[in-house]
């Protein structure tokens, strides 16, 4: 099992926070909830509880090792439960929630759905959380969706939020309670406005879907929309980075901060980078338009002077990055 949070630094800079506290983890057996579990454990915590109801063909496998020790305490439960997230959370005042309803399409087909899980699921954590002090969330957003088509590009964190999807707005109002807590009881709270994030153990996205096609049909790969459609792709590692010198910070109120690359990329250059690296000649199909679904933004790139201006620096270059990640899924 590849544990970036180790390869990154075995001394997280949160650890002094972090040590000794119990910690909780919603949606920690995903893609980054598990890379933030990593991280979380080499910070000798009191304990770790991972929340999540195992949809979506996520399992326990990234977690295992934590579970044997008794590090971890593993829980299958629906942040849509509140009487199940009070319980849990009556002891753990410091909770990183990964636990989402992810699919921009969903949402729109399922608002309702969407909606409960990723307003009500999270404003049940944060209730949950009411009963301490002064309790920490690092809460995961998308600075991909909440900002809507915005008009200034790249796009900081004062900027005015016009989503243009369900998703995107179930994202931003979730944010609007953590600014309300956080005023009114005493919270401490970072908002990650994460561009799109890809790497080891991601089972989505258009890397994953790219790979997948070109196996099934390598003389030839499908590409939803025109190809020109650009976002902020970032890699697992540099959100670990980006994660333990926020907390370290121990930042007061409502933070949000956009956590993305320097630059946007095309879906067109995405395509080129991984037919180069599997040394293949595919020819590539577009199904038209300049949208790949309904709601999806044409192109998205968070402004991150803020959060660099912390000593904060993406490492891994998108061709670096893709390169790591495709070797992993041929693995």
């Amino acid at each position: 099992m590849t544990n970036l949070a180790k390869q990154i630094n075995d001394s997280p800079l949160m650890r002094s926070y972090i040590e000794g506290k119990r910690v909780a983890i919603t949606g920690g057996c995903g893609f980054i909830g598990s890379h933030i579990v990593d991280l979380v454990a080499l910070c000798n915590p009191e304990k770790i509880i991972v929340i999540d109801d195992l949809s979506a063909g996520t399992t326990l496998i990234f977690i295992e090792p934590y579970i044997e020790s008794g590090l971890v305490e593993f829980h299958q439960k629906d942040i849509r439960d509140k009487v199940a997230m009070a319980q849990l959370l009556a002891s753990t005042p410091v909770v990183f929630h990964l636990a989402a309803q992810p699919s921009v399409p969903f949402s729109v087909n399922n608002p309702y759905e969407d909606f409960m899980i990723n307003v009500v699921g999270t404003q049940n954590i944060l209730e949950a959380l009411r009963v301490h002090e002064n309790p920490l969330l690092v809460f995961a957003a998308s600075g991909g969706t909440i900002y809507g088509e915005a008009e200034i590009i790249p796009t900081d964190e004062k900027y005015k939020l016009e989503p243009i999807s369900n998703y995107g707005a179930a994202k931003a109002a979730s944010e609007m309670y953590l600014s309300s807590y956080s005023s009114l009881y005493n919270f401490r709270t970072i908002s990650l406005r994460l561009g799109n994030i890809y790497g080891p153990r991601s089972s989505h996205g258009v890397m994953y879907d790219f790979y997948h096609k070109l196996m099934k049909t390598p003389e030839s790969l499908e590409i939803l929309g025109d190809g020109q459609q650009k976002k902020s792709y970032l890699y697992i590692a540099d959100v670990l980075n980006a994660v333990d010198l926020l907390v370290s910070k121990e930042l007061n109120g409502f933070n949000a901060y956009n956590v993305a690359s320097r630059r946007s990329t095309s879906v067109n250059e995405i395509a080129d980078i991984i037919i180069d690296f599997l040394s293949l000649k595919s020819e590539k199909a577009f199904t038209g338009g300049n949208r790949g679904w309904k709601g999806d933004v044409i192109h998205a790139e968070g402004d991150i002077q803020k959060l660099v201006s912390l000593g904060w620096e993406a490492k891994t270059t998108i061709s670096e990055g893709i390169k790591v990640y495709i070797a992993s899924l041929q693995s």
